[in-house]
């Protein structure tokens, strides 16, 4: 009967571990009090302003780490809103140099839905990068994405992603 037990409870771990998958980079160690940023997400999703959660979350979740970084403005009116993301991104780089931060948390957005189906489970998929601000040079860099049980939300499921992204972060 343990032995059932044990064999449920380890298929159980292995299909939960089976919704989610991340890349692995080791993360330079990177000061906590230098001067840090977040630049837009480029939204690849289908979604509308899936960059701009993801952004929110992410400056919640570098809190929660003890970072306070800067967020670039972001401006819905004009050129700027029916910009491409390189150039807003390229904008935003000039923005952190203007600003003297040393560094920049950027990234993307892949997947940003509800599944369809009856379940209509919530997938995310979502990349970050930390950059040095002055040359634009990439020190860091990781994916992850996770497929959530149907009563999950996709910003509870965004933040869980986030969360394991950033915490594999190496502060000094």
């Amino acid at each position: 009967m343990q032995a059932i037990r044990n064999l449920s409870l380890a298929l159980t771990v292995l299909f939960v571990a089976g919704c989610s998958s991340f890349t692995s980079e080791n993360s330079p160690n990177l000061p906590r009090n230098a001067q840090w940023g977040i630049v837009p997400m480029v939204n690849y999703s289908q979604t509308p302003q899936a960059g701009e959660r993801s952004e929110q979350i992410l400056l919640s979740v570098l809190s929660s780490h003890g970072l306070q970084p800067r967020v670039y403005p972001t401006s819905t009116q004009g050129e700027q809103a029916l910009m491409d993301d390189n150039e807003r991104l390229n904008g935003a780089l000039e923005w952190a140099r203007e600003q003297k931060l040393d560094y920049v948390v950027a990234g993307s957005v892949e997947e940003w839905q509800y599944k369809n189906g009856l379940d209509g489970e919530p997938a995310v998929g979502i990349s970050l990068r930390v950059l040095e601000a002055n040359s634009g040079r990439v020190l860091w860099s990781k994916s992850g994405a996770r497929a959530g049980w149907s009563r999950e939300s996709l910003a509870g499921n965004a933040q869980t992603v986030i969360d394991k992204l950033v915490g594999a972060l190496r502060f000094e």
